[in-house]
């Protein structure tokens, strides 16, 4: 699988007052499989098919990564970003 780097999201985790920098599709692609909150919504779906495509070349990575803050704001994990 590609690496593909993008100015990191700050996401909240599980941990109580614990947060986490995404900073590629690959760790992005990891987080929505295998740390996702329960809440996963349409957003979800969308940025868990975007960072496949992003994989594959089909997209660009900051297409995955708008999907995967909009997919954070969604299931309430959003705390920044790193603007591009």
């Amino acid at each position: 699988m590609r690496d593909l780097p993008f100015p990191y999201v700050t996401i909240e985790t599980e941990q109580l007052g614990g947060t986490r920098n995404i900073s590629s599709v690959e760790e992005a692609a990891d987080f929505l499989e295998m740390y996702w909150p329960i809440k996963k919504g349409e957003k979800f779906v969308e940025a868990k098919q975007a960072c496949i495509e992003a994989l594959e070349g089909k997209i660009m990575c900051t297409a995955a990564r708008s999907a995967f803050i909009e997919a954070a704001k969604e299931a309430d994990i959003y705390v920044a970003e790193k603007r591009l």
